[in-house]
């Protein structure tokens, strides 16, 4: 078998269509979309086309769309800056009223958004809370509500899980987020191509290009206009006053390309893809003895999998899985340095020498059965071997 790339979840391959559809705008078209001049006009209406295509798929409105450098600093900008830009200005009035200065979130979420809560909590004295979860990761909306207090200001949870695949019920958890009068946002950078985007019912929604086939680089923070907004990166006012900074029009271009795309495709890839997935699933848990699945068996993005081999060391797997041609992950790729356990897997409950054999597998849309099959024995091949040097 060739070499099979299952960790789409950190990146998936650049689509050509993204690619051709971003090269003008880094030859010809090479104008400041901010210059009033020929040049600059034709950056700002490609610019703007983006913006557009991108709303549509989000079902937004394009003064909802801020262009941003990848998904990261998109969930920093909706969770920091719907926070702070509810807060009262620095005056004396600010003294005697504080703010709504609560914000809530999960032991599940990306870095992104746990460092952010940190920062709140550290530098402008928000109190965090942190929902209960399931051993599978669901959130339930009642355990949404007993959080909630009278200052929430935001609640930041993610549509899909990055390391165990679960799917939150986001429009249910954000009528129980609004009923208490607080901002919501989701993190879909994992549910982008596989799961609907449009119609949650949230205030802000983030994605990251090279989830859906655009090069690194370039993100989306979806917010509601409407909504105030604290920027976290000031300068030129670009972004309608959002995020400054020199708009890169070529890669806002493949980012719609891409999301476009993937949407177009969804539908299909979504049943075709859940099926070869159940299969490879089936066929871990039946041969592997000792195979944990984690995450929820039934709500989980079409796309993922994901173990611990309880027996085994969850990097020593990877390497034997490579050899053998498939490529797969540990889990999150954004966490840079860490050689420890998941912290997703730990607030599961699950035991930190076990959490330590995480392995994910993240399929291509294109994968066909046939390699999802010739994948699954080789994970039964390297789990067991594996398990027998461990044992």
């Amino acid at each position: 078998m060739g070499p099979l790339y299952l960790d789409t979840a950190s990146s998936a391959p650049v689509r050509r269509e993204a690619l051709e559809a971003a090269w003008p705008y880094l030859s010809g078209a090479f104008g400041n979309p901010s210059s009033h001049h020929e040049f600059g006009r034709a950056s700002a209406e490609a610019l703007e086309d983006a913006r557009a295509r991108v709303a549509r798929v989000l079902g937004m409105r394009s003064t909802d769309i801020v262009f941003t450098g990848g998904g990261t600093e998109a969930a920093n900008l909706a969770v920091t800056g719907m926070a702070l830009g509810g807060l009262p200005d620095a005056t004396a009035s600010a003294r005697t009223d504080p703010g709504r200065r609560h914000l809530v979130t999960s032991p599940l979420e990306h870095e992104a958004v746990l460092a952010s809560a940190d920062f709140l909590a550290r530098r402008h004295g928000f109190d965090v809370a942190y929902v209960e979860v399931d051993p599978d990761g669901t959130i339930t909306p009642e355990a949404l509500r007993a959080v909630l207090r009278e200052d929430t200001a935001v609640v930041s949870l993610g549509y899909a899980n990055n390391e165990i695949g679960t799917v939150a019920d986001i429009a249910a958890l954000s009528e129980v987020v609004h009923a208490a009068g607080a901002h919501v946002h989701t993190d879909a950078v994992q549910a982008a191509g596989w799961l609907p985007l449009a119609g949650l019912s949230v205030d802000a929604i983030t994605l990251a290009g090279h989830k859906v086939g655009a090069p690194k680089g370039i993100g989306v923070a979806a917010i509601r206009a409407r909504i105030p907004l604290e920027p976290i990166i000031h300068g030129g006012g670009q972004e309608s006053g959002r995020r400054s900074g020199t708009e890169n029009v070529a890669l806002a271009v493949a980012f719609a390309t891409a999301l476009e795309l993937a949407e177009s495709e969804r539908a299909e890839a979504a049943a075709r893809v859940a099926g070869i997935r159940d299969d490879f699933i089936a066929e871990v848990l039946r041969s592997v003895d000792g195979a944990l699945l984690t995450g929820s068996a039934e709500s989980r993005t079409p796309n993922h999998a994901s173990f611990c081999f309880s027996r085994t060391s969850g990097e020593a797997v990877l390497l034997e899985l490579e050899r053998l041609g498939v490529t797969a992950s540990s889990g999150s790729a954004c966490a840079v340095g860490s050689d420890g356990p998941s912290h997703v897997l730990l607030a599961l409950g699950i035991d930190a020498e076990v959490a330590k054999t995480s392995v994910r597998f993240t399929f291509p849309s294109a994968i066909t059965a046939e390699q999802g099959s010739a994948a699954a024995a080789a994970v039964v091949e390297a789990a067991n071997r594996l398990s027998l040097a461990y044992s």
